[in-house]
């Protein structure tokens, strides 16, 4: 999809945004982009620590079922 884009395309685009948002705006939109990319990435450590809490859990096998067979005898 961007195999064909060249230097001269970066920097049309580049001038493009700088004249859509402004210089002054720049900082304070890269900012809130680097925050939003560090909460999403957060958010998909915290998807995937659930399920491999449950996988290792369910391999486990359980104490509690040993010590309720051995009263019950």
């Amino acid at each position: 999809m961007l195999a064909g884009l060249t230097g001269w395309h970066a920097l049309i685009i580049v001038v493009i945004i700088l004249l859509l948002f402004g210089a002054p705006k720049l900082p304070g939109l890269a900012r809130s982009m680097g925050q939003s990319m560090k909460i999403f990435r957060n958010e998909i450590k915290s998807d995937k620590k659930p399920e491999d809490l449950d996988a290792d859990s369910s391999d486990a096998p359980s104490s509690r079922t040993e010590t309720d067979t051995t009263n019950k005898q």
